[in-house]
């Protein structure tokens, strides 16, 4: 049995992953939308293809996202792709980072950057006092 995509819903988790409110969609799609048209719209099961291109416009999302993305399926990918038992180890990243070494170098890079800016200030000086010299 072949599962049906819910576009709504699909509408609903791509503006809520980009963070956009219901009320901030309806404002993209025009003067007669407001929250609860966008509320009741993600509740359907199938969106015109106009409507669609539309919200696709508006959220910046490939139409085609909305048409195909199936969400148990994506989930089922994950689970199965990305479980760790799966491939037979455990591989958990360690990451030794001090933040005060990385403050302590970033204040190094600034000062050698300011070094740096004042020697060329220096010979923008000299090369302009030699320029007022010659005239």
């Amino acid at each position: 049995m072949e599962q049906k995509i819910h576009q709504g819903r699909n509408v609903k988790r791509f503006r809520e992953m980009l963070g956009i409110k219901q009320e901030a969609l309806a404002y993209d799609l025009g003067e007669d939308w407001n929250q609860k048209k966008i509320s009741m719209l993600e509740q359907k099961d199938v969106i015109e293809h106009g409507l669609l291109k539309q919200i696709s416009n508006s959220l910046r999302i490939p139409v085609e996202a909305f048409q195909n993305f199936d969400e148990e399926h994506a989930v089922n990918i994950i689970t199965n792709t990305f479980n760790d038992q799966s491939y037979g180890y455990n591989y958990h990243s360690t990451f030794n980072v001090n933040p005060i070494e990385k403050w302590i170098e970033a204040l190094e890079e600034i000062k050698r950057l300011n070094l740096e800016l004042l020697k060329t200030k220096e010979e923008h000086i000299k090369t302009l006092e030699k320029l007022l010299k010659d005239k």
